[in-house]
């Protein structure tokens, strides 16, 4: 229970990343506006905006990976509701996509940390 509790906590890392990527250094390229469906105009508008919600991102993974690489169950537990918390308020405000991006693997990566725990 505990390898699979991990590997779910390592994609949520990598989901992050991934999100630290686009919104940092991809917001403003067809990838980008693609990804969040934004128009040339309002992704050059809103780089800046968007670097800094890519780098909270990065703050989320790191917590992650911090929590992986230190063995500390309560680490982990405290970003993974950083990130569901996160989630929900992204769905609410932003785009309901968000739930099955970031919202259900971090609750899924949750439960398992909690039954392995």
């Amino acid at each position: 229970m505990q390898i699979a509790a991990n590997v779910l906590v390592a994609l949520v890392a990598l989901i992050h990343v991934y999100i630290l990527v686009l919104e940092m250094f991809l917001w403003d390229t067809p990838r980008g506006h693609k990804a969040f469906d934004l128009t040339p105009q309002f992704a050059k508008e809103s780089k800046a905006l968007a670097a800094n919600q890519g780098l909270y991102n990065g703050f989320l993974a790191a917590g992650l990976v911090y929590g992986l690489v230190r063995d500390d169950t309560p680490a982990t537990i405290l970003f993974l509701v950083f990130v569901i918390v996160a989630g929900i308020y992204g769905a609410l405000t932003a785009s309901r996509k968000i739930l099955f991006v970031q919202v259900l693997p971090g609750a899924a990566a949750l439960l398992l940390v909690l039954l392995a725990s």
